[in-house]
């Protein structure tokens, strides 16, 4: 279901983490799916286990999984609920930025920042 393009310039962790969370949102993966471990899905993509784990982390630190010890990875089943609150702050951030004039591509430039995502 994973797929990991090496040649992308997009990190893999990154790649693993946009695609379960497009997954989860889009209702392919169900609240309480039980993903495959850090092991089996870094040896089924053929990369460093570090990688899938970087990836879960995010997830988990997301709200999109939640790890249960022993018991497994799972989707959380409460993604729905986070995704619903992150879309209403998306929205009053946009609406924050027009009160104030500020040009769309110069807020998400600001977002990416505050997200320690590179610009």
């Amino acid at each position: 279901m994973l797929v990991v393009d090496a040649d992308s310039p997009t990190p893999p962790y990154e790649q693993i983490r946009a695609q379960i969370v497009t997954s989860v949102s889009n209702g392919e993966l169900a609240p309480g799916t039980r993903l495959p471990t850090v092991r089996r899905l870094a040896g089924d993509l053929g990369i460093a286990a570090n990688t899938v784990a970087r990836a879960y982390r995010e997830l988990e630190r997301g709200g999109v999984i939640e790890t249960r010890g022993r018991h497994g990875t799972y989707v959380a089943a409460d993604h729905a609920a986070a995704t619903a609150a992150a879309a209403e702050a998306a929205r009053q951030f946009a609406a924050r930025l027009h009160d104030l004039g500020v040009q769309p591509a110069e807020g998400l430039r600001l977002a990416a920042r505050a997200l320690d995502l590179p610009t």
